[in-house]
C-alpha cells in the first residue's frame, strides 16, 4: 500500500554514534539549512527540534502549529506556553481537515490527509516568510509504524532532520532532558482523531466529546491516556500500572456520571491497559 511506505532518507545507521556526535550532526544539518519551519506540534520530538534549531538559527526559525477540533485546547495551550518558554517565534494557523471528506470518512491513511492540508499551509507561511525548509520531528523509530503522513511528508519535500541524523525516540527524550526541555518525558498524545476506529467518521462533535472525557481523567492525575469513541460507548485505556488507583479510589462512578453528562451511553474501562497503537494493531490484525 502507498500509505505505508517510507519516506526516502539517508538511514545508513551508524549505531556507534553518541548522543552528543547525533546532537552535533543535527546541529550541523540545521546550520547548513540557513533558515526554516518547523511543524510543531508541542510533543517532545518537534519541540527538541524546534530548541535545537533556534540554538543554531535563531530568529530565522519560526514554530507552526496546526489548528483544527482533532487538537485538543489543552495541547494547543501547552504548546503555545514552551514556544513562549523557549523564546522561539511561534503562530498558530487555521487547518480544515476535518472537514474535509476524505479525512472525515477516516481511511486508514487518515493522517495522510491530515498531514497533506497541514503541510499545504506551511508551505504558504514558509513562501511568505522566505524560509528555505520545512522540518517535521519524525524520528527514525517512527518509521517502523504505520504513519501515512510520512508519505505526504516526503510528497511536500518536508525534511526530518531528526531521522537525518539518527536519533531515536530515546535518543530525543535523553538529549530533551540534557537541554533542560520541561516535556522530555511528555507521553505522545496524538490527535484526538486516533481515539476513533478507522472507517467510523470522524465528526466534531465526536472529537468535542473525546476531548471533554480525557480532561475528566487528566483533572483526576492520569498523565497517560486514552478515551476511545466507540459509537455510544467511551473506553477508558490506562496504564496498567494505574488501574489498581482507578478502582482502590472508586473512580469509576463520578467518571461514568461526567461521561455521561458529555453525552456517552456506555463506558468501560479496559482490563489490558493503555497501549500506544492499539486502534492500529486492532484494524491490521
Amino acid at each position: 500500500m502507498a500509505d505505508r511506505q517510507r519516506p526516502s532518507m539517508p538511514l545508513l545507521r551508524n549505531l556507534h554514534m553518541t548522543l552528543q556526535q547525533k546532537h552535533e550532526a543535527l546541529k550541523s544539518l540545521l546550520r547548513e539549512m540557513e533558515s526554516l519551519l518547523v511543524a510543531y506540534s508541542g510533543g517532545v520530538d518537534s519541540a527538541l527540534l524546534l530548541a535545537v534549531a533556534h540554538s543554531v538559527l535563531g530568529d530565522k526559525t519560526l514554530a507552526v502549529t496546526g489548528n483544527s477540533a482533532s487538537l485538543a485546547q489543552r495541547e494547543r495551550a501547552a504548546a503555545a506556553d514552551l514556544a513562549k518558554l523557549l523564546g522561539v517565534e511561534h503562530c498558530f494557523i487555521d487547518t480544515e481537515e476535518v472537514a474535509s471528506p476524505d479525512y472525515a470518512a477516516n481511511p486508514v491513511n487518515r493522517c495522510y490527509y491530515c498531514k497533506s492540508e497541514l503541510y499545504s499551509k506551511l508551505r504558504e507561511v514558509a513562501d511568505q516568510r522566505g524560509l528555505k525548509h520545512i522540518v517535521n520531528g519524525t524520528n527514525v523509530d517512527d518509521l517502523g509504524d504505520h504513519r501515512p503522513g510520512l508519505v505526504s511528508a516526503r510528497e511536500a519535500n518536508v525534511r526530518s532532520p531528526l531521522c537525518e541524523a539518527e536519533f531515536t525516540k530515546q535518543d530525543v527524550r535523553d538529549l530533551a532532558r540534557q537541554l533542560g526541555l520541561p516535556i522530555w518525558d511528555k507521553p505522545a498524545m496524538p490527535c484526538l482523531s486516533s481515539r476513533i476506529p478507522y472507517e467510523q467518521p470522524v465528526t466534531p462533535e465526536k472529537l468535542a466529546m473525546i476531548e471533554q472525557a480525557e480532561d475528566v481523567l487528566i483533572a483526576l492525575g492520569f498523565k497517560q491516556m486514552r478515551v476511545r469513541h466507540l459509537g455510544d460507548t467511551a473506553r477508558i485505556e490506562l496504564p496498567a500500572e494505574d488501574l489498581p488507583r482507578f478502582y482502590k479510589e472508586n473512580l469509576f462512578e463520578p467518571v461514568l456520571k461526567r461521561f455521561l453528562e458529555i453525552g456517552f451511553k456506555r463506558v468501560t474501562v479496559d482490563p489490558e491497559g493503555f497501549r500506544s497503537g492499539r486502534l492500529n494493531e486492532e484494524s491490521f490484525a
